[in-house]
């Protein structure tokens, strides 16, 4: 699995460093608020368990959405598999996703939460590639910024695998669908 790696992009370090960064400054903006940490499975599971871990000093829920698409770059439609199990009436959400690159499914998401009326919606993602947007969609909190490759580890896979690196690397070209 490791030889499928054309470059290591962001050590297992430096992750850790960057989840830590936005846990203090998602800790400061929700102090004292009603929060709600809803994630969008399966890549964001590892982000979310180590974010959700550094957010010691504030009160939340966690909640979840499985969406289902085309193939990237199509036109498929996006749908719920699997929707939330609480209300969110009046709630603060933080969606937290992995990775936001052309920002469909995002939007999709985003207007269909906001329909539930809740307090507000943020956006918590670890990785952007905000040259690969299609859709306009304003992340609150994001930590890298992804070069145009196609990466795995930590959570963002191809074909399911790759997930469990504990760092994020370019694959190579000869294996990429790019």
């Amino acid at each position: 699995m490791l030889d499928d790696i054309e470059k290591v992009l962001y050590t297992k370090e430096e992750i850790d460093k960057k989840v830590g960064e936005l846990a203090s400054r998602i800790t400061a903006d929700y102090r004292g608020k009603d929060l709600c940490v809803v994630s969008i499975l399966r890549g964001a599971a590892v982000f979310l368990a180590d974010l959700t871990r550094k957010l010691t000093d504030i009160n939340f829920t966690i909640d979840f959405l499985v969406l289902s698409r085309g193939k990237a770059g199509s036109s498929g439609e996006v749908k719920i598999i699997k929707d939330l199990d609480h209300p969110i009436f009046k709630k603060h959400l933080l969606v937290v996703e992995d990775m936001i690159d052309m920002g469909e499914s995002l939007h999709y998401v985003v207007d269909v939460l906001k329909l539930r009326e809740p307090a507000s919606i943020r956006i918590c993602t670890l990785f952007e590639k905000p040259y690969s947007r299609t859709l306009d969609i304003e992340c609150d909190y994001t930590g890298f910024i992804l070069p145009d490759k196609f990466v795995v580890g930590y959570g963002l896979d191809f074909h399911q695998k790759y997930r469990n690196l504990p760092f994020v690397g370019a694959l190579k070209p000869k294996l990429s669908p790019y």
